[in-house]
């Protein structure tokens, strides 16, 4: 794992050293054990590239980036895994190409001069590279097919730029640092901001599943993967179910087999849901000793805790398990450091959570396997449900529901913070999003801010039409001809997972210079879920039902049956006491009105309605806090 970080300069000038210098100094948590640049200036295009090292595959000299092949005509830099870079080197070994190192960047240059961009197609990890071809002053970029990890890049028309983190570019003095309201939107809209938007106008995210081809001055985006929509099955037949078991326990347990690689210490996230048990438990049947295993507790939040269930798995593997106890005021802690790591606004407040395990796992091993995925191929969430009680709900008749039953919900108090509260707050989520059509159900369940809501909190510069959300979720939806369940799902794999979840994973594991691998977002193991119909992803009111029937015999039986509780932490209530400085310190009356982009009265009438508990407001809140903090300190 590491950063990378390039410009080209088309205007006749050469890229300096010392930009790239800084460059690279800006993703140093990324890859804190070596460094490098390279440099040309061919046919009056200046080209520069640079890196960052996390040495994990051949920890020796012969591993430093840039790299090149044999005669210096191709250099890369590369960030990433390629899990079965071994297989792809004898190919290419019998093919007459000869190697300086071990490592799987290498084998991707030569892959390169072999099939050129269309070998991208053939790599299986995480990565986001560049390939700088100097005899036809091309640069290529590529991310990986699910956007484990981000790439961005910024381009003016003379000057393009390229990064693992917009930290990285806005090191360039002329990189212009204008808000994209378009793209303000969207954070307020989702509590994050999918790609290709950033936060900025002119910098923009690399699409999972895409390459980026610049040459002449001129850019040409190309997709290389996607779920087929001739892949997926509307309806699984029972008399296939014990062999589409067999096929997907196959194809992830050689998903996890291929990514327990490394020449370094490895371990597991471990939080006791089923996603990272089935993890740990593959890795156990692949390992030749004990799998060291890494859970978080909360010392004084029952309600968040979790260990007894990670202590459980972690016994019914008989792995080395280790337990990180700590108590609120040593998450609050840590919220200051979380909020300054952020490069443009991200309201997933879940992030200081899985900065604190990252920080934790990192002081032990360097590479970590997650669960993340799985609630995304196989319906974990309880949104994929929302479907089937809309139609549930509907046999209502309307004015019932109207005039009786959602005036008395509305009416009732809603918090985070006890179970009955937590109750009537989903009941609202979801009438509110009781819609006329599927797409604007799907987009009202994920949506933070509703439009109505965004207008009144936005002041007159600072608006838009509001519709582009709504229009990235219709187009996803659209893609599949397959059951509303998988149209769901390959709308979050699309646009949610990447942006908000891999997104938030990747920067708060590599603050502290760890690589989180996620196998069950193997391009392969994706593939076969999409394969298998959403009656058979919920069924008989199970969410995940055909893969926890797969590997229910690697989980302990307390499991089978365990319903989904997210990683999260207790804003509602830390917002009202320790956290309560944070409102003060961003969203003063002062501060709102001296910037200019938000109504003071909407966010003082939020605060007032969490205090007095007449609903839960604290994500919307944690939302405007996470983007001023961004604001305050990047734009200022």
């Amino acid at each position: 794992m590491c950063g990378i970080c390039g410009k080209l300069d088309f205007s006749g000038a050469p890229v300096g050293e010392d930009l790239l210098r800084r460059m690279t100094d800006r993703l140093v948590h990324r890859g804190p054990d070596d460094s490098g640049v390279y440099m040309s200036h061919r046919g009056g295009v200046g080209c520069g590239l640079g890196h960052r090292r996390l040495s994990i595959i051949d920890l020796s000299a012969a591993g430093r980036q840039p790299m090149a092949n044999e005669d210096k005509t191709v250099w890369m830099v590369f960030n990433g895994e390629i899990y079965h870079f071994t297989a792809l080197r004898n190919d290419l070994e019998k093919k007459g190409h000869r190697f300086a190192s071990r490592t799987d960047s290498e084998v991707i240059i030569h892959l390169f001069e072999e099939e050129g961009s269309a070998g991208v197609a053939r790599l299986v990890g995480m990565f986001a590279l560049a390939l700088w071809l100097e005899k036809t002053r091309t640069l290529v970029l590529a991310r990986d097919h699910i956007g484990i990890k981000p790439l961005v890049y910024y381009w003016d028309g003379k000057r393009f730029l390229f990064a693992s983190e917009i930290k990285a570019l806005l090191a360039d003095p002329s990189v212009k640092k204008e808000i994209d309201l378009e793209a303000l939107d969207l954070y307020l809209s989702l509590n994050y901001i999918p790609a290709p938007h950033t936060i900025f106008k002119h910098i923009r995210k690399l699409r999972p599943g895409h390459t980026l081809t610049v040459c002449d001055g001129v850019l040409r985006e190309e997709r290389f993967w996607d779920i087929s929509p001739v892949m997926t099955a509307d309806v699984l037949e029972v008399r296939d179910f014990e062999q589409t078991k067999a096929a997907l326990f196959r194809t992830l347990e050689e998903a996890v087999s291929g990514q327990m690689v490394a020449d370094v210490p490895l371990g597991a996230f471990l939080s006791g849901g089923i996603d990272s048990s089935v993890i740990v438990g593959l890795m156990a049947r692949n390992a030749s000793r004990p799998v060291k295993t890494y859970a978080i507790g909360y010392k004084d939040m029952p309600l968040y805790d979790e260990t007894s269930y990670a202590r459980e798995v972690a016994a019914f593997h008989k792995t080395e398990h280790h337990e990180i106890m700590l108590g609120s005021q040593e998450i609050v802690e840590t919220v200051p450091a979380v909020l300054a790591s952020f490069d443009e606004p991200f309201g997933d407040s879940s992030a200081v959570p899985a900065y604190v395990v990252a920080r934790e796992t990192a002081r032990d091993v360097k590479v970590a396997l997650s669960g993340d995925g799985g609630d995304e191929l196989f319906a974990g969430y309880r949104m994929y449900k929302g479907e089937a009680w809309y139609h549930r709900y509907c046999l209502f008749p309307r004015f019932f529901r109207a005039g009786l039953i959602e005036p008395a919900i509305r009416s009732l108090p809603d918090s985070r913070d006890q179970k009955y509260a937590e109750r009537i707050r989903r009941i609202k989520k979801f009438i509110r999003g009781a819609k006329e059509t599927f797409a604007e159900r799907f987009y009202a369940w994920n949506e933070l801010f509703s439009r109505e809501n965004r207008d009144l909190l936005l002041t007159d510069g600072y608006r838009t039409d509001g519709a582009l959300a709504q229009e990235l979720f219709d187009g996803a939806l659209n893609h599949l001809p397959a059951d509303p369940i998988n149209r769901m799902l390959y709308a979050d794999l699309q646009i949610s997972l990447p942006a908000d979840m891999l997104w938030k994973v990747d920067m708060m594991s590599m603050q502290h210079s760890l690589e989180v691998r996620v196998p069950l977002l193997d391009p392969r193991v994706c593939e076969q879920a999409f394969r298998i119909g959403g009656k058979w992803k919920i069924r008989h009111g199970r969410s995940k039902y055909i893969f926890i029937e797969t590997f229910k015999d690697i989980l302990p039986k307390s499991l089978h049956h365990r319903p989904k509780w997210g990683f999260e932490m207790p804003v509602s209530k830390w917002l009202k006491t320790d956290l309560h400085d944070l409102i003060a310190t961003h969203l003063s009356r002062e501060i709102i009105e001296k910037q200019g982009i938000f109504h003071y009265p909407v966010i003082e009438n939020l605060v007032a309605d969490l205090m007095r508990s007449r609903r839960d407001t604290a994500w919307q809140i944690w939302n405007l806090i996470a983007f001023q903090a961004w604001h305050e300190s990047t734009m200022q």
